[in-house]
């Protein structure tokens, strides 16, 4: 099952997200929340799988 850990306010960060947990080795889904506004200004979930959510946070947090 997927998990949202972190909700970005925008695709970029989102993506530089992303990119950095799947350089670590982890599986990264993202999935837009809401109407978008425009092309680039909505909020991001990410998503990983359940059993990765407590390394993930670590990650993250270390950001």
């Amino acid at each position: 099952m997927w998990t949202v850990v972190y909700i970005a306010p925008n695709k970029k960060e989102a993506e530089r997200l992303k990119k950095l947990l799947t350089a670590e080795g982890f599986l990264v889904k993202l999935r837009v929340s809401g109407l978008p506004q425009t092309s680039d200004s909505c909020s991001v979930e990410i998503l990983v799988p359940e059993s990765e959510v407590h390394e993930v946070m670590e990650t993250i947090n270390s950001v």
